[in-house]
């Protein structure tokens, strides 16, 4: 009898993740908000725990389509990453980071999600894909990740100033229908409606009226595009 562990051929995964992770390709959005929140509650929660001093700023979730550039930028000012946990995270599939800080601060945050599979649904509608992120750390450098769906990656120093992190996708000819507007707002009003933080998509128009008689005049202004709600009816205290 012959014993042995199987090989998983790496170069293979990339066209398997494409196909067949999940079964709708609109899941990958949801699953990179899904790491955007959770580096937030993470900040959150080391904040919490007095490793961070002074405000924490605005930790809105900024989701920015770019149709001509054929891009969709997905930016957080959460936790970061260091090289160290980038090679950790991002370049060791199925590695998740969630349960080992679950452990640490356990009872202080709601990790929703894992950045191992989930971030990697991004090459589902992407051929390539870049992380640039800046650790909540003291440290000197941000880094920036490249890697266009082969077991190949580029990794170097990055001019980041502010703590957290942007992945861009570059869409596939296949998936350019995540390049319209409607379509990514839609799936982000279908899966981010409650999420706890702020979810940005660019700027509205906000109208409203002021004055009376012939004096009423019309007010157009330009103001966040905000889809969630972070304090639905059911979370608030019933004596409010």
């Amino acid at each position: 009898m012959t014993k042995g562990n199987i090989t998983v051929q790496t170069e293979n995964i990339f066209p398997i993740i494409k196909k067949f992770l999940y079964s709708d390709h609109e899941i990958f959005l949801r699953e990179l908000i899904s790491n955007a929140i959770d580096a937030t509650s993470k900040l959150e929660a080391i904040a919490g725990s007095g490793e961070i001093e002074g405000d924490l700023g605005d930790l809105t979730i900024h989701i920015n389509v770019d149709k001509a550039a054929g891009t969709i930028t997905i930016s957080d000012r959460g936790i970061g990453m260091t090289e160290a946990e980038v090679k950790k995270y991002l370049n060791q599939l199925a590695l998740s980071s969630a349960e080992e800080f679950v452990k640490k601060y356990q009872g202080k945050t709601n990790i929703i999600g894992h950045f191992g599979l989930g971030f990697y649904s991004a090459f589902m509608v992407a051929d390539k894909v870049e992380v640039i992120t800046r650790t909540y750390k003291k440290t000197p450098k941000a880094v920036r990740w490249v890697c266009d769906g082969n077991p190949e990656y580029e990794m170097e120093d990055y001019d980041r100033k502010e703590r957290g992190t942007d992945i861009i996708l570059h869409i596939s000819d296949d998936s350019k229908e995540f390049l319209e507007h409607d379509r990514i707002e839609g799936l982000l009003k279908k899966y981010c409606s409650f999420l706890p933080f702020p979810i940005q998509m660019g700027m509205k128009t906000d109208i409203r009226w002021e004055g009376e008689g012939e004096d009423r005049k019309k007010i157009e202004e330009q103001v966040p595009n905000i889809i969630n709600d972070t304090h639905p009816l059911w979370k608030r205290n019933r004596e409010n």
